[in-house]
């Protein structure tokens, strides 16, 4: 069994990463792999043959490089058909002709048995909120690639590396970052009026208390997506960012500090939006007054504003063309 070295360290750069990677003149992965990351050093001898992931999402990198994970976790938010598994991760499990694999129930936490029982190669869990206990326990199953810098704030193209690193597989993760960015770039060329407006995703707001405004911070990989669909962050949301933190909070009273922001981004439906308009406080900020406002349900759009490596191309014209609407609402337009 490989052995872990256990050692906190900043986040370094992709190149570094795969320094001990790095292909041959023969554009062949090198063994060992050795991948640093927020809990330790992970040492990968050999290309893995059986690839598990837990947390949200990571099981979607190898699915997009055309491997199925022997389990992943199951869908827990968005999941409509109550099947543990998305739209997306659906459809792309049927392009490749593969049936559902063991999926890992996570209510409780992570199923350390179920996960040992695929007896994996390894576990990618490069977007995720794993302890340093998780962490230790899974890696007693096999070389465990965690998340780069902070808990639940790896953004997709991460998400991407770091896993598919993991999977010795850097060169086609580049790849496939690139033709997402190109799609992205596609689309958001239909929408130019979304350039340079600033937006703001509120985590929830409880309609019988407005007291409170959660929200995303800059850290939040649903925040970092706004910029690639060339929107910025506001002022007030980078200046109530701290480093690890990927939520944050401010009383209603303090509500004039959103006054820069141009579009709000929420889950809810047309109650809470009631709520917001009617409230003596949130009625305030411009956004609200102008109803600049996109109201995602619990549901496969909803979850999909969290960007994925599968779900950004299964939501993204819907997703700007929402964005776009709230925008043209913006500054009284």
């Amino acid at each position: 069994m490989l052995r872990f070295v256990r050692a906190f360290a900043p986040i370094v750069t992709f190149l570094s990463l795969i320094a001990f990677s790095s292909a041959s003149a023969q554009d062949e992965t090198s063994y060992p792999i050795v991948i640093k990351h927020a809990l330790g050093t992970t040492t990968i001898e050999k290309k893995p043959q059986r690839v598990a992931t837990v947390a949200w999402a990571n099981h979607e990198v190898p699915l997009a490089l055309g491997i199925v994970p022997v389990g992943f976790a199951a869908a827990n938010f968005g999941d409509d058909d109550g099947d543990g598994v998305l739209p997306w991760v659906a459809q792309k499990l049927k392009t490749l002709g593969a049936e559902k694999p063991v999926l890992f129930d996570e209510g409780d936490g992570i199923d350390f048995e179920a996960v040992a029982a695929t007896k994996p190669d390894v576990i990618l869990a490069a977007y995720s909120g794993l302890s340093q206990s998780d962490y230790d326990t899974l890696s007693q199953i096999a070389p465990v690639v965690a998340y780069p810098q902070s808990a639940w704030a790896t953004d997709w193209r991460d998400m991407i590396r770091f896993n598919s690193t993991g999977m010795g597989m850097a060169k086609e993760g580049e790849a496939l970052i690139k033709r997402i960015e190109g799609e992205i770039t596609d689309v958001v060329a239909g929408f130019p009026q979304l350039k340079g407006k600033s937006a703001m995703f509120v985590t929830h707001l409880d309609a019988s208390n407005l007291s409170t405004v959660n929200f995303y911070t800059a850290n939040d990989s649903r925040v970092k997506f706004f910029g690639d669909l060339g929107l910025t962050s506001p002022k007030s949301v980078r200046e109530a960012t701290k480093p690890g933190q990927f939520a944050a909070a401010v009383s209603a009273e303090r509500v004039d500090a959103f006054d820069d922001v141009d579009i709000v981004v929420t889950y809810g439906g047309q109650p809470l939006l009631d709520a917001v308009q009617a409230d003596p406080l949130l009625s305030r900020m411009p956004a609200v007054e102008h109803k600049s406002i996109v109201m995602l349900g619990r549901n496969p759009l909803g979850t999909a504003a969290n960007p994925t490596p599968l779900s950004i191309s299964w939501v993204l014209k819907d997703y700007v063309a929402l964005l776009s609407q709230a925008v043209e609402k913006s500054a009284g337009k």
